[in-house]
């Protein structure tokens, strides 16, 4: 640029076009650094896994005998662990997560005094998990339990790249009646439902970002696993029927001859079958006979976790689920009466079989051959191939939660994010696409109108003292994890789709990351790289303000003017931005004859600072200017909005 120029330029920013009042800082809002590494042969710089990205596996088989009197599982356990990181090891991490309910844990210290969703409910009983057997490849081995962690120390070093060893575990524990809502007992005028979770030894992730992942389960924060096969046997008494993850493979020895013709109904059937119907729940001849237990065998392939359930009480139905590629999968509900009815757990099967293939076609295809929804003590939580939500939840609310839960199919069971630091990463992700299905399920039967920021609803999505969304779970006060790891992201997300890149450009970038880290663990910068790369678009303003930074939003239209004082010759119309946060904008002009017109202006409007100045081809006067004129972005103060004659 010629000097001349310059200085010119210079002259021109004087002192004072900044309004004094204005929190905004563009400099550092739009600061190009920011990424603080580069991408490197594990993970690349546009965002998808790098030529020598690795991963650890961990192939499970479990066994567990259920106790219904004394609410005790035994178990054991032959994991066998590949070690495909370029480091040995000489020693092994394992969570052993029952152990958040022994008396003296972490997380019963942490237990707010009124209670909280994230423990025990106030249960005192023998809890923990008892481990009466550690082998590694036969031998005995060296361990070292400390609350929910276990370290076993291995006789020889496991070799990187490739290594494998076998870990043999028995352990018991007794069932907490309310764990953590996640795992528990509900009791039924026909017998208890058992939804067990977070019931064996599972290894600690180990990868390219932290080395061994070892935060404790204090309660309020999820899960980071490897994926692997697991091969589940399920001892439970006779008149139980028992769903684990994945695929039953005995059904022959599990359930009558007439109920296996149901199934086969119900595998090619888009309408609810029936395999055990309510007035069936109570006749001994609905459950084989002349054995007092039977072992359940399931398998699942390609996953992170496994849990089951367990009841006498249980009517179940199924349907087929259609899915990409002319594949299929079964879709099930399983209930006590205290559920049945259309009202209620009646329609479950229809919610499950909407939500996944709403899901399979936009995103990814579902990848198990079930997906079953078990009513039980459980609110809402969600596994491979399996969910619990709660007995008396109702109409939309029960299609909200079965969508949720199975929802998290992509987030976190397909894209296996870090949940203990990440929890915006899958319950926000997975909030943001329950948006979506909702809308088209049957024809908007349960849609919810688009975000209006002055609704009471979205205000504490602006409050100030919000931790940001980057905060880990376990640092989130109870009462704010509702708004900063669920419902902050997913509105961030329908901003960024509707607002900043449009439907067509978010939804393909969005699903490349999917694709991309399809059984694999994605860190935030993975996202943020694979979103901008594929979108074509610097959104590193973006992640500052709504991600790392709880940024506010506080945009007005201050002044209009004429050219010439004339009308008919133009109109100067200055916006103001006030706080933080900054999104492209929307504007409203009203003429003397009653014409409307949008004006739409990128973010970069407020790149060079909180002012700017649009010449508006008006040719009669103004009568009003309205920002946000749909309230559509998260404008705080709506005060400063309109600018009148």
């Amino acid at each position: 640029m010629p000097a001349f120029l310059l200085v010119s330029q210079l002259l021109l920013a004087q002192p004072g076009t900044e309004l004094p009042q204005s929190k905004f800082d563009p400099v550092s809002l739009f600061n190009p650094q920011f990424y603080t590494s580069n991408g490197n042969e594990y993970r690349a710089a546009n965002g998808e896994p790098g030529p020598h990205y690795w991963q650890n596996r961990a192939d499970y088989k479990l066994t567990a005998n259920l106790n219904e009197q004394k609410n005790e599982i035994t178990g054991t356990e032959v994991l066998t662990y590949t070690n495909n990181s370029p480091q040995k090891m000489d020693f092994l991490w394992m969570y052993v997560e029952q152990n958040l309910y022994k008396q003296g844990s972490r997380g019963a210290a942490l237990e707010n005094y009124r209670g909280s969703r994230n423990h025990g409910g106030g249960q005192v009983f023998d809890a923990g998990d008892k481990i009466t057997s550690v082998k590694i490849n036969g031998q005995a081995a060296k361990y070292m339990i400390d609350d929910t962690r276990m370290q076993i120390l291995l006789p020889t070093s496991l070799a990187a790249n490739g290594g494998k060893v076998n870990v043999e575990i028995a352990w018991s524990y007794i069932v907490p009646n309310f764990g953590s809502d996640r795992t528990g007992i509900e009791e039924t005028k026909n017998g208890k439902i058992f939804t067990i979770a977070q019931w064996y030894p599972r290894m600690c992730v180990y990868d390219d970002l932290a080395g061994w992942n070892t935060i404790p389960y204090n309660g309020p924060s999820e899960f980071y696993l490897e994926y692997g096969d697991f091969e589940v046997s399920i001892t439970a008494p006779a008149n139980h029927i028992v769903f684990a993850s994945g695929e039953l493979q005995n059904p022959q020895e599990v359930y009558t001859a007439e109920q296996q013709k149901r199934w086969a109904a119900a595998a090619a059937s888009d309408k609810t079958v029936f395999i055990r119907t309510a007035r069936e729940v109570t006749d001994p001849s609905s459950r084989p006979q002349g054995k007092p237990t039977l072992t359940w065998h399931y398998k699942i392939t390609n996953a992170r976790d496994a849990a089951w359930a367990s009841s006498s009480a249980f009517i179940v139905d199924a349907a087929k689920m259609n899915l990409p590629n002319g594949k299929t999968s079964l879709a099930v509900s399983a209930y006590p009466v205290e559920g049945k009815g259309n009202d209620s757990w009646g329609r479950s099967t229809e919610y499950v079989k909407k939500s996944v293939e709403y899901n399979s076609a936009k995103w990814f295809p579902y990848p198990y051959p079930v997906a079953v929804a078990v009513a039980g003590r459980v609110s809402g939580m969600e596994y491979p191939g399996i969910v619990f939500c709660a007995t008396n939840t109702q109409g939309k609310e029960l299609w909200e939660v079965n969508d949720h839960e199975f929802g998290h199919t992509w987030f976190p069971m397909i894209v296996g994010s870090n949940e203990r630091l990440y929890g915006w990463m899958d319950e926000g992700f997975n909030t943001f696409i329950n948006g979506l299905s909702t809308d088209a399920f049957n024809n908007g039967e349960y849609a919810t109108p688009p975000m209006n920021w002055t609704r009471n609803e979205a205000l504490p999505m602006l409050n100030p003292g919000l931790q940001p969304i980057m905060t880990a779970p376990d640092n989130v006060p109870e009462f704010n994890t509702a708004v900063v790891l669920y419902f902050k992201p997913a509105a961030a997300l329908d901003i960024l789709r509707n607002h900043v890149l449009g439907p067509e450009r978010f939804d393909r970038a969005f699903k490349t990351y999917i694709e991309r880290w399809a059984f694999k663990h994605p860190s935030p910068n993975d996202f943020f790289r694979t979103m901008e790369n594929v979108a074509g678009e610097n959104l590193g303003w973006f992640w500052r303000e709504w991600i790392l930074n709880n940024y506010q939003l506080d945009a007005g239209v201050s002044k209009v003017a004429y050219v010439n004082d004339d009308p008919a010759e133009g109109a100067l119309i200055t916006i103001n931005n006030y706080d933080r946060m900054a999104l492209p904008v929307i504007l409203e002009v009203r003429t003397k004859s009653g014409k409307k017109q949008r004006i739409n202006l990128p973010v970069e409007t407020w790149a060079t600072g909180s002012q700017w100045t649009i010449k508006y081809p008006s040719t009669e006067e103004i009568i009003s200017v309205t920002y946000d004129p749909d309230h559509v972005l998260p404008d705080y103060n709506t005060g400063n909005n309109v600018w009148r004659k």
